[in-house]
């Protein structure tokens, strides 16, 4: 019989079950959108998420190709992104932007042709979604905590309505004046970085 008494540590949630403290590790995730085949950005991304000890690699679509309304990015390798992310893909979540295509899916060995998926993490409800379909004018039924995504390449991190707002912008075509940026996810709270990995806001649901 299972006999259930939770409580959350500083470090740790424990559970103690059957007379025994479980550890149950925090998960810290990293999300990132709009890679657009750029090969060095995401190798920095990559090296953050090795230093950090990350978890779990968060990707909200447009990841292959840069799409006919931006320039050929400085560095671009397609081939050199699916080697990079083939290595981790047990380790990834994925879902569809505007610009990826079904030969993507071949290439990958993750999942990633989905609108949209729906992460709980300690109770919290995060709902991953590229942004041309779902986004902070267009919100998903239901509640959730935060609804996190990419596509307009403009990052942001704000309140609305009791969701959080997370645009990850991007780490090879900025707008408005931005750098590239993505973003980290630990027990309620989001962090926005630069590539060089200084943070620059951060959020809690």
């Amino acid at each position: 019989m299972l006999v259930g008494l939770k409580y959350k540590g500083y470090l740790n949630e424990l559970t103690y079950l059957c007379g025994r403290i479980i550890k149950k590790k925090r998960m810290k995730y990293l999300l990132v959108s709009d890679i657009h085949g750029c090969l060095p950005a995401l190798e920095k991304v990559l090296q953050f998420y090795d230093r950090e000890h990350c978890d779990m690699l968060c990707i909200l679509g447009d990841i292959l190709n840069y799409g006919p309304r931006n320039s050929i990015p400085e560095g671009i390798d397609a081939k050199g992104i699916v080697e990079a992310l083939n290595k981790r893909a047990n380790d990834i979540i994925a879902v569809r932007g505007n610009c990826d295509a079904e030969v993507d899916q071949m290439l990958l060995k993750f999942p990633m042709m989905g609108d949209y998926t729906l992460l709980v993490d300690e109770g919290r409800k995060l709902f991953l979604t590229h942004g041309h379909i779902y986004n902070k004018e267009k919100m998903p039924q239901g509640h959730v905590d935060a609804i996190v995504y990419g596509h307009t390449h403009l990052w942001e991190l704000s309140q609305q309505d009791g969701t959080l707002v997370c645009n990850l912008g991007s780490i090879t075509f900025p707008k408005g004046g931005n750098v590239p940026t993505f973003m980290t996810y630990e027990h309620g709270v989001f962090t926005a970085y630069t590539l060089d990995g200084k943070a620059l806001k951060q959020e809690r649901i």
